[in-house]
């Protein structure tokens, strides 16, 4: 496999699982220093990344804590000397609950890891890209950033939250050689997706045949497209919330 980010450090969030995990295995397949970070240890990926001759190290953070993702941003630039690029990946799906029914604390978690912890990452990150000269961060979102759904009034707002800020951001740094965009995943076969579900095979039947190309998305797929964004192939875009969910927000 082409090696096009040799020599580029990426920081993966929310690395131990589905998309983060997935993505982090791509950018090294390809070349890049990958620093892995997520709440919960992270040996399997490391692990992963190491046998098959890539270049990895794990920094436990906690996105929604401003400390932690400063934490992890210094030890990066203490360890590899860079950064150039960015998947702030991180998030939770919440609690299902109407609006009326959602608590303070499912809201505030909420919020807290999926829309704050994106400011906190990129509020550190950008200084250190800024000093490689143009690099490239992508937001993880959803397709509840872009179109409601039913019962999650927390996540919606926050993934809707993602998408207004790095369209904000994206116009703040475009001149100075930042592109930033984000990806907007649809129903993954995930374990987040498990949670949702519920594990109930009727609830993923409907999510399934409401696509319309018929099937689940692999968490692959959204590492392709994030690889995409950060490689020179993408490098005329930047301020886009990218759908990929089989043609769900089409029809």
């Amino acid at each position: 496999m082409e090696q096009i980010f040799k020599e580029k450090v990426v920081i993966v969030t929310g690395s131990t699982f589905g998309i983060g995990k997935s993505t982090a295995i791509a950018f090294a397949k390809r070349g890049a220093k990958i620093v892995l970070s997520d709440w919960l240890e992270d040996e399997e990926t490391e692990k992963i990344i190491r046998e098959n001759g890539g270049e990895a190290i794990f920094i436990k953070c906690d996105v929604s804590e401003e400390e932690d993702v400063k934490n992890l941003v210094t030890k990066t630039i203490a360890h590899y000397g860079r950064l150039d690029f960015a998947f702030n990946n991180a998030g939770i799906e919440g609690i299902p609950a109407p609006v009326t029914d959602c608590t303070n604390d499912n809201w505030d978690k909420t919020i807290n890891i999926n829309l704050k912890g994106v400011w906190h990452c990129m509020k550190y990150q950008i200084p250190e890209i800024l000093k490689t000269g143009s690099g490239s961060i992508v937001n993880n979102a959803s397709i509840a950033g872009l179109v409601g759904f039913e019962g999650i009034p927390a996540y919606v707002a926050s993934k809707h939250g993602v998408v207004g800020l790095t369209k904000n951001v994206a116009l703040d740094y475009a001149k100075q050689g930042i592109r930033v965009n984000a990806v907007c995943p649809g129903v993954i076969q995930t374990p987040m997706i498990d949670r949702f579900t519920g594990g109930d095979p009727k609830v993923l039947k409907q999510l399934i045949t409401a696509k319309p190309m018929g099937r689940m998305g692999q968490p692959e797929e959204i590492a392709k497209t994030v690889v995409f964004l950060c490689s020179d192939a993408a490098s005329f875009i930047t301020g886009q919330a990218i759908a990929v969910d089989g043609g769900w927000t089409v029809h």
